[in-house]
């Protein structure tokens, strides 16, 4: 059982990296578009007509594929005070109903994004003239990886890590 343990959390650890990176990644191309949007605006006086559009899209995976890192961390907000404050098994029975919980909600979106992903995938993005599906595919992707990374977050906290380096 605890080299099952250790193998998913080396998964996760691989996924959630790659998950960060690509997040930050999305961050670029979306400074970059949105730098190129404001040249273009204001100096050439001739709007882009594709940068806006990109830029909404990069920050929407950005948030969704980083979501898995700040999770990982415990660096979302909460108000943990029934968490912190018990002690053995309540305290564990705590972190399962909020594992529950966090299951729960990216289950139904993975569920639903995926579907919506599919409804769309015929529309197009106005400016960048791609599929709307692949901005709709960030809410089940960033879903599978916010699920790893949750059990992972059970399985060996770092909510401590994030706490001592503020």
């Amino acid at each position: 059982m605890r080299s099952l343990a250790r193998g998913f959390l080396l998964l996760e650890r691989v996924s959630t990296q790659a998950a960060l990176a690509a997040a930050c990644a999305a961050l670029l191309v979306a400074f970059i578009a949105g730098a190129w949007q404001v040249f273009t605006r204001f100096v050439l006086a001739q709007p882009s007509p594709w940068s806006e559009a990109l830029v909404r899209q990069a920050l929407i995976w950005m948030v969704l594929l980083g979501l898995a890192g700040a999770i990982r961390h415990g660096a979302l907000v909460a108000i943990d005070i029934a968490r912190t404050a018990s002690r053995g098994w309540l305290r564990r029975a705590i972190e399962l109903v909020i594992l529950a919980a966090i299951l729960a909600l990216f289950g139904v979106l993975f569920w639903f994004g995926w579907a919506m992903a599919e409804r769309v995938r015929f529309q197009s993005i106005a400016g960048l003239e791609i599929s709307i599906a692949w901005g709709y595919a960030a809410i089940p992707a960033g879903a599978v990886f916010a699920i790893v990374a949750a059990i992972a977050a059970v399985l060996d906290p770092r909510r401590d890590e994030v706490a001592r380096s503020i």
